[in-house]
């Protein structure tokens, strides 16, 4: 059975100083999710890292939420995966619509990053999902089935069994507007039948994350739904009283 998992992207939020508070304000969450089989982790800003990796409970995840495919080079404003593993970091977000949007994150870049992620043993969490455009044109599948092919081309079931993937729809991240349980599920149980196609049964193991406006008072509804393992959520991580509220509600 797969293992839940509740994952904050803080995105440009939080100082060091507010970091490390959150840390030490959520060592009980991270005890009460462990004791229920429940993984639960925040992506700070690289300058945030290592504040929440020292204070935080041991077994909470501490992701970042970029890297550079090369480990070191003339890459002005990158950090390299050597500089994550220096601080302890082993989770790394990769393709966030954000990034893509705003940083021409392609598919193929993607696939560099994870590549270069899964032969440092790391975990990426690879997100994939489509635009306001693109879903009404009706082109969700399509645009999802090529992030997924692409970003994971070349690799073997035992070298994608602990990725992460992550269905963001970008016309609901960030807007108050929510895909629905059942386009959520159907987008995720798509995503699933893709991997099975490339990787067979270890397709069974991997998560799928929802994210898009994930808030306490939906998220028991999305987890209820067989394909999606977990959620990746923004604004509603980034305070102890919300992020208490998420995981309170998947108990």
């Amino acid at each position: 059975m797969r293992r839940k998992l509740l994952l904050g992207n803080w995105k440009m939020n939080k100082t060091s100083a507010e970091a490390k508070e959150f840390a030490l304000e959520t060592k009980e969450l991270v005890e009460l999710a462990s004791k229920n089989n429940i993984d639960i982790g925040v992506a700070p800003t690289y300058l945030s890292l290592a504040a929440v990796k020292e204070n935080a409970d041991k077994r909470m995840i501490v992701a970042a939420q970029n890297c550079h495919f090369n480990d070191h080079g003339a890459f002005t404003g990158e950090i390299s995966i050597p500089m994550l593993q220096e601080f302890g970091i082993d989770w790394v977000l990769i393709g966030h619509s954000e990034r893509r949007a705003y940083d021409n994150e392609t598919n193929f870049k993607c696939h560099e990053k994870i590549k270069a992620l899964l032969a440092n043993k790391m975990v990426p969490v690879y997100c994939v999902g489509e635009t306001l455009g693109e879903f009404e044109a009706g082109e969700t599948k399509d645009v999802v089935s090529a992030q997924v092919k692409q970003g994971l081309e070349g690799f073997s079931a035992e070298e994608v069994k602990d990725i992460v993937i992550a269905y963001e729809p970008v016309w609901s991240i960030g807007t108050g507007k929510n895909a629905s349980t059942e386009i959520a599920q159907d987008v995720c149980g798509f995503i699933r039948n893709i991997l099975r196609e490339l990787f067979g049964k270890v397709a069974d193991e991997i998560r799928i994350l929802y994210g898009g406006s994930v808030k306490p008072e939906n998220i028991k509804a999305y987890l209820s739904c067989p394909d999606i393992d977990g959620g990746l959520v923004g604004g509603a991580s980034l305070k102890k009283e919300s992020y208490e509220g998420l995981l309170t509600n998947i108990l």
